[in-house]
């Protein structure tokens, strides 16, 4: 195995594929390099002597710049390198890609759930939601409910284990396991989301989350949806339909709307909205998968606990994938501006008109605007587990993490909770935040959500199945109950990346199909955070 990877031939640094020690020579293209430090797996190392104020390229673009002069073979850190990326103004090339051979994948379908406005859903779900913290309680409730009524009660090994250390010798407490859900209900999943928003923040919050939360009604994968309100709240009834009506909503669809202060009691409340849903939900269950042309899907395209490796793994394996998706007239959505500080230039130039690029320029700027005005920026977005795993600077993270959305043009440029109508590749202004951020894609209207993680993470979302592909074949082992690809093959296996991609795509059409469950769905891990913008990165 080769030690080290030099990305772009114009690079000024490398990455250690395994730790290097101090005094090691490595060959990269015609040149040796004696290492002047030992040099962690997946940090990187100067190929050249680089000046103070000379600037670092990776991935073929600036990433950093020398705070002193770095010797050939020195480790690249922070005591030596700060973030710093090339100016921008707009669009200065016509974007050539090679687009791929889709052959395999064009006639191939996906079993799915047609709506009536020509969306497809890869999940059938009745989703209930407060358009203000304070009926979170009665979500709660409401969730308790269906819980025992639905779901097979089970032992868990870790209740198991607190039942022994609470009580010594006590018997485990038997359980009677419903086998499957009662008549009605078979072909329906019911999820629950609650938020801190809706009241108490300002009017311009109150309307963010009224788009938000209407945009995941309007996704494919929602059946119907139930939604609490007290009566008195910022985010008013009359706010959240008129989000709504933004949208195509499929006419089929079901929104059902309760206001507590209007009915009286609690129990009358709650006995209401029991009553109403259950029609409702059966309604829904009527509803069964079809197979469906891939070209239905929406992918939102998501990193976390990023690594050295994501760039180089991972991120380009999604990025194979986008590139098929968009081919086959699919949409794949590209989250998290913060992470696209450094690469602007060639995402302008990949957008198909010159206002497109105008207009991620004119967000982008505008968000670190307001990042810079509560005393940040985008050079402070790599987090501790970033810096520690090889990710030093902002731009460095963002040169890896835009592999994602692959080379295929930009069709649409989409601000937070504007919904994806265009085929293609989308750029979605959202923060960096790993589940700010998959709340947004599945707002915008992506159906299943690819998320690539380097130090495990175990995000999801309610509505959207989030398939966690790993950047290296250590952390797939390690946890497997939160990785379900493994991409890390791609160095420690020499795989190719057409094998690993079309591996990747399959498993894709399966979680759309409903045949196989994403770690984050089986652990229940629904995740749901709006932005409150100008604060996060």
């Amino acid at each position: 195995m080769s030690l080290s990877l030099k990305i772009n031939t114009n690079d000024s640094v490398a990455v250690a594929l395994e730790t290097l020690k101090k005094g090691t020579t490595v060959s990269i293209s015609d040149d040796k390099i004696t290492l002047v430090n030992t040099i962690p797996q997946k940090h990187k190392f100067s190929l050249i002597e680089i000046p103070k104020g000379e600037t670092i390229t990776m991935y073929g673009v600036v990433v950093g710049e020398a705070l002193k002069d770095i010797s050939k073979g020195e480790l690249i850190s922070l005591e030596n390198v700060r973030h710093k990326t090339e100016k921008v103004n707009g669009k200065t090339a016509s974007w050539h890609w090679h687009i791929p051979n889709i052959e395999k994948w064009k006639n191939l379908t996906f079993d799915g759930y047609p709506r009536n406005d020509g969306q497809v859903g890869t999940e059938n779900i009745w989703l209930f939601f407060p358009l203000v913290f304070c009926e979170n309680r009665n979500i709660q409730t409401l969730k308790i409910l269906f819980d025992k009524v639905l779901n097979p009660p089970k032992k868990e090994a870790l209740e198991t284990l607190l039942t022994s250390l609470i009580s010594p010798g006590s018997s485990p407490i038997q359980t009677t396991a419903i086998e499957s859900p009662p008549p009605g209900f078979e072909n329906i999943k019911i999820r629950f989301l609650t938020h801190q928003g809706g009241c108490g923040g300002t009017r311009q919050d109150a309307q963010s989350l009224a788009a938000l939360l209407a945009g995941y009604v309007n996704n494919p994968n929602v059946a119907g949806a139930t939604v609490l309100s007290l009566g008195c709240q910022n985010l008013e009834i009359k706010t959240f339909q008129k989000a709504l009506a933004t949208y195509q909503i499929d006419s089929s669809k079901k929104v059902l709307i309760f206001d507590q202060q209007t009915e009286g009691t609690t129990e009358n409340f709650l006995k209401k909205i029991l009553q109403d849903s259950v029609v409702e939900i059966k309604k829904a269950n009527e509803i069964h998968r079809k197979p469906m042309p891939l070209n239905k899907l929406t992918i939102g395209l998501e990193c976390g606990g990023s690594d050295g490796f994501s760039g180089i793994t991972a991120n380009p394996v999604l990025g194979y994938v986008s590139d098929i998706i968009a081919t086959l007239g699919g949409k794949a959505i590209l989250a998290e501006f913060p992470e696209l500080s450094g690469v602007e230039q060639e995402l302008v130039n990949r957008c198909d008109t010159p206002a497109l690029g105008e207009k991620f320029l004119h967000l982008m700027k505008a968000y670190e605007k307001e990042a810079h005005a509560v005393g940040s920026g985008f050079d402070m977005n790599p987090s501790p587990g970033n810096i520690k795993d090889g990710l030093i600077t902002d731009a460095m993270k963002s040169a890896g993490a835009a592999k994602k959305s692959g080379s295929a043009p930009i069709t649409s440029v989409l601000d937070y909770t504007e919904y994806a109508i265009n085929p293609g590749i989308a750029l979605l202004c959202t923060p960096g935040n790993d589940v700010e951020s998959t709340t947004a894609l599945a707002g915008s209207g992506a159906n299943l959500i690819l998320f690539t993680t380097g130090l495990g993470t175990p995000t999801g979302n309610p509505i959207s199945p989030v398939i966690k592909v790993g950047t290296n074949t250590d952390l797939a082992q390690r946890m497997p109950d939160i990785i379900d690809f493994d991409a890390g093959r791609l160095i420690s296996n020499k795989m190719d990346m057409n094998a690993l991609g079309a591996e990747l795509m399959e498993l894709i059409i399966a979680v759309a199909s409903g045949k196989i469950i994403s770690k984050a769905t089986a652990l229940e891990q629904f995740d749901f955070i709006p932005w409150k913008r100008g604060v996060s990165l």
